[in-house]
């Protein structure tokens, strides 16, 4: 790692990038600078460059892109006529005259004692269609929906899948949502609910993935996972925690992860605010995965012997995620850390959420049950602020809650 703050990014059409610098957001390797267009697409493993166009959705060597790191925005610059993430726009890329939007951010951040630790818990269920993943959507719905197109695949366990579904439903965009054969059927029926067509396809997580990978051939690709702009959304949880701190960056994020969307989100977020002098220092990203899935924890843990199985965190159940590599090194550049979860302590947080009135799915569970974790090892430390990120309503998981309460 290189010691030291970024420098400022700086102009309005131009910003300079360290190109592929391990301290630049959600970029990694060399150390020469380069001036980059506003709004390009990089690929941060390669170094090339492409055209910002919200129809692609990854790179010619197949590896995910994310758009290049733009100018910080201040106080000054947030919309407060907006009462939704759009009042960040002016940190978004593209020239989205139109967005699709739900109301989507603006989610209540909640001061609480957990155990021996307080801690503001930042509920995302509030997003319109019940998680996290109404903000990266309604990013991305409108960029495409602006692009004139008029279909489109998602794959998902559930949450990303209702959330497209959602807001294609809002944009008058057809969707057809592919979802593992297991996943939850309250996240199946919301989905149709929203008129999008759901197909059940056989097999894990995994092989759901690759199923529209190979109908993306044809139909354009809104997928969560991979499309850069969807990452460009989940970063206003960065700006709007920023604001809900009057303008300070928390010192600590603790959330789950199976693609790592919000910690990817959070590095870039974080890191404009950063390089723009807006804030000091990064917040320390903690991450929870399920121990029965865990690839993010154990590449960072530098662990090789990792095993597999079902878990009732199923939003996270992720065993190959396509940013591996970027999430990782996002949590080392925070100075964060990770943890796998037994199953045992995911059901008791669930639980012991519902006990002080938060009805959260198990999903996000794990990140409650995390602090402990964490504060015992000092990653959460007395007297700083720490927010724990809870992704998704208990709603959105009906079976698995009620057999856990019945």
């Amino acid at each position: 790692m290189i010691n030291g703050p970024l420098p400022k990014f700086h102009g309005t059409r131009d910003i300079l990038v360290l190109a592929r610098h391990p301290n630049c957001p959600a970029i990694v390797s060399a150390n020469a600078w380069r001036k980059v267009p506003m709004d390009t697409y990089l690929d941060p493993r390669s170094g090339e460059s492409y055209p910002f166009d919200p129809l692609r959705w990854r790179s010619d060597d197949g590896a995910p892109l994310t758009v290049a790191p733009r100018s910080g925005i201040g106080p000054a610059d947030i919309d407060t006529s907006k009462r939704s993430l759009w009042r960040y726009r002016a940190a978004l890329p593209g020239n989205i005259t139109h967005p699709v939007t739900l109301g989507e951010g603006c989610t209540p951040l909640v001061p609480m004692r957990w155990g021996h630790q307080d801690v503001r818990f930042k509920l995302e269920w509030f997003n319109p269609t019940g998680s996290f993943k109404d903000r990266g959507t309604s990013v991305m719905m409108s960029a495409l929906a602006e692009a004139g197109v008029q279909a489109v695949i998602e794959d998902s366990s559930g949450n990303g899948g209702s959330s497209v579904a959602g807001y294609c439903a809002a944009a008058g965009v057809r969707a057809r949502i592919l979802v593992p054969e297991a996943t939850s059927p309250t996240k199946v029926v919301q989905a149709r609910a929203y008129g999008a067509e759901v197909a059940l396809v056989p097999g894990d997580r995994d092989a759901t993935g690759a199923q529209a990978v190979l109908e993306a051939a044809t139909t354009c690709y809104a997928s969560h996972n991979w499309h850069p702009l969807f990452l460009q959304g989940i970063k206003t949880l960065a700006y709007e925690l920023w604001e809900d701190l009057g303008f300070t960056a928390p010192d600590a994020i603790v959330t789950v992860a199976g693609a790592g969307s919000i910690v990817s989100g959070c590095d870039l977020g974080f890191g404009e605010l950063l390089a723009a002098g807006h804030i000091d220092r990064l917040p320390r990203l903690l991450v929870a995965q399920p121990e029965r899935c865990a690839p993010i924890h154990a590449a960072f843990q530098g662990e090789t012997d990792t095993e597999f199985g079902p878990t009732i965190a199923e939003g996270t159940a992720i065993k190959r995620p396509i940013r591996l590599p970027e999430v990782v090194e996002a949590i080392r550049r925070s100075g964060g850390d990770t943890v796998a979860i037994p199953e045992d302590d995911i059901i008791a947080a669930t639980r012991r959420l519902a006990g002080i009135g938060l009805y959260a799915e198990p999903t996000c569970a794990s990140a409650a049950a995390a602090i402990d974790v964490f504060a015992a090892r000092g990653a959460i430390r007395s007297g700083e602020t720490t927010v724990v990120v809870l992704t998704g309503s208990g709603l959105k998981a009906a079976a698995a809650m009620g057999k856990l309460f019945t």
